[in-house]
């Protein structure tokens, strides 16, 4: 009787041994760590723990550190029909194929979610990539979306889109977001959204390009993707400008629907949304691209198909449409008046996008439609020679330099964090854009000690031409520390920024800003100096080679005057190499030095 006990006992432990073992080994898939967004190592923060900032998604109570708690909290709170099932879909449907749980009906009592898997269907996922937009802290590097298809053939504005972004509020200015971003201060939750509506934030309201990408996931990787976006309503994330952000994100919902893909394993302190489309590339995860193009774009493409009378033309008739019945416009090929009324129409159309549809500006679209419609039919001009962002060079850059400053040779080793500037080959980024982040330059002479020559914490330049269409601001703002001449080159402190205007014609891109500095410098008397001045440039772009000419100077109040001239040039030696020349001279009361530098410069991930 005893030895029957023993052994009775003895079976019982060997079985729940084995299940605790089995436990401990489906703890151990990448499905699971993928649904409990564990983080494998790819940022430094949360190190092998979730990164989910939110106790509501944990049935452990050390859930977020211990895999295996939460595994079996879940296994305890989903065996049985109840809320807790409702919540976790996704979880339920792990866990009961790995274990053979059998449940024809599993969510039977499950209202809510199953109204909203009725609405939330999809057979196609497309990633998303809004190009940059520089006048928006959060959108200056582009931004990445995931959007679900219904079917092959349906229309985009019936898709969802699901998108990740900070919970900010209305009263915060861009540099509180952009502190707050850098330092985690804002939670981040993922949103689902008709697609449509992204569509006219960025494409018409923002004047952004769009790329599509379809990826290459079956049905049922797609339902793990809606199954956990039910559970992830409401729940908060830590949210980083940099690195934890909604690239990143969206990166973590493609590991759920295909663990072991690779796409977080590498360290990362930096997630770009370009980065995030050159992962999923190298992976073989995109099957077909497809681009979207601004309103802005359409419209430049109608106007580049004019001639400069033509396009006169063309913006007059948009102000006053009565110009159709004129000489001028009569005296043209019926196919030429209709190509400058669709202008004209667009035009209207997107300098009034932001507004409230007024009884005049309803009046002008009128008129012009009815022009339309008594015209030839003329074919949209495509707009073309876009390169896809990913095709552009590596958001990190080292670089190696040799040059003369005055009569001492010196040798220079710079890096940079991110991502790209004037000079850099242009093959898929906005042209005149420049976004440059955490650039730090070290310089050694032959009669001194390595010493640091700049530290640019940010430089941010937009050079948008304007046209008769087009009337944009060409901005710039840049700070950080550089050498500067102030009784000898010393390390000064800086922030700066200015506006203006540029224009494109050809090739060629001059520009006009005026400009303010403030300056903290030892040799001066003040904490802060401030001074003001301008830049005058030209940019000049064809092919591989990309070159700049400018020249620019500040006034300061303590009566310091000080100015910089530079000629440029850099041609693509590949899509991640460079070789760039340069020649500034700097000048000041009394005096002036040149400077000759040959820099190669090798760009990466």
């Amino acid at each position: 009787m005893r030895t029957g006990l023993l052994c009775l006992l003895f079976c019982l432990l060997a079985g729940v041994t084995r299940a605790d073992d089995g436990l401990a080994a489906l703890a151990k898939q990448p499905r699971w760590h993928a649904l409990l967004h564990i983080n494998p190592g790819a940022t430094l923060r949360d190190r092998h723990r979730s990164y989910v900032d939110d106790d509501n998604f944990f049935l452990a109570e050390h859930g977020a550190d211990d895999p295996l708690a939460e595994l079996r909290a879940s296994v305890a709170a989903l065996r049985e029909p109840g809320a807790e099932r409702c919540r976790f879909p996704a979880r339920y449907r792990f866990i009961a194929t790995s274990l053979g749980w059998h449940d024809p009906q599993p969510f039977a009592h499950c209202a809510d979610y199953l109204q909203w898997r009725a609405s939330v269907h999809a057979k196609r996922a497309v990633l998303v990539f809004p190009a940059a937009y520089l006048n928006s802290p959060s959108s200056m590097f582009g931004h990445t979306l995931l959007r679900l298809d219904q079917g092959e053939d349906s229309a985009v504005w019936l898709s969802w889109a699901v998108n990740f972004g900070a919970m900010t509020s209305e009263q915060d200015n861009s540099l509180f977001y952009m502190y707050r971003g850098l330092a985690g201060g804002y939670p981040g939750q993922f949103n689902l959204v008709p697609y449509l509506k992204k569509i006219q934030e960025y494409s018409h309201m923002e004047s952004r390009d769009m790329w599509e990408y379809s990826l290459d996931l079956n049905q049922a990787q797609i339902d793990w993707i809606i199954d956990h976006l039910w559970e992830l309503k409401e729940i908060n994330f830590d949210y980083y400008f940099f690195d934890e952000n909604c690239s990143f994100r969206l990166l973590e919902l493609i590991e759920v629907a295909r663990p072991g893909t690779g796409v977080l394993d590498e360290l990362r302190f930096a997630e770009l949304p370009v980065n995030t489309v050159r992962s999923l590339d190298q992976r073989g995860l995109i099957t077909e691209r497809h681009y979207r193009p601004s309103k802005q774009v359409e419209l430049e493409a109608f106007s580049e198909g004019l001639s400069a009378d033509e396009r006169s033309l063309a913006r007059a008739l948009a102000d006053d449409p009565g110009l159709a019945d004129s000489d001028a416009f009569r005296a043209y090929p019926a196919e030429r008046r209709a190509l400058m009324a669709q202008t004209a129409y667009r035009y209207v159309r997107f300098v009034h996008r932001k507004e409230d549809r007024s009884e005049a500006v309803a009046g002008q679209s009128f008129a012009l439609l009815r022009l339309i419609s008594t015209l030839p039919a003329v074919a949209p001009p495509r707009a073309t020679g876009k390169a896809p962002p990913e095709s552009g060079h590596g958001s990190q850059m080292i670089a190696a330099a040799a040059g003369q400053l005055g009569g001492d040779d010196f040798g220079e080793f710079s890096y940079r964090l991110t991502y790209h500037d004037l000079l850099d080959n242009s093959l898929g980024f906005p042209e005149g854009a420049q976004i440059q982040g955490l650039g730090l330059t070290v310089r050694s002479t032959e009669s001194g000690a390595p010493e640091l020559e700049e530290l640019q914490l940010v430089g941010i330049r937009s050079f948008s031409p304007r046209d008769q269409f087009a009337k944009p601001l060409s901005w710039y703002v840049e700070g950080g520390l550089e050498r500067a001449w102030a009784g000898r080159r010393r390390l000064v402190r800086y922030l700066q920024g200015g506006a203006g205007a540029s224009w494109r014609y050809g090739g060629w891109q001059p520009y006009l800003l005026a400009s303010a500095r403030a300056e903290n410098n030892s040799e001066f008397s003040e904490v802060v100096t401030p001074g003001g001045g301008g830049e005058a440039g030209m940019l000049y772009h064809a092919g591989r080679w990309q070159w700049q000419l400018s020249t620019a100077g500040h006034y300061f109040t303590n009566d310091v005057y000080r100015h910089r001239s530079r000629l440029a040039v850099q041609y693509a030696l590949s899509q991640q190499q460079g070789l760039r020349a340069q020649v500034e001279r700097e000048g000041w009361r009394g005096g002036d030095d040149t400077e000759f530098k040959l820099q190669w410069r090798w760009y990466y991930d």
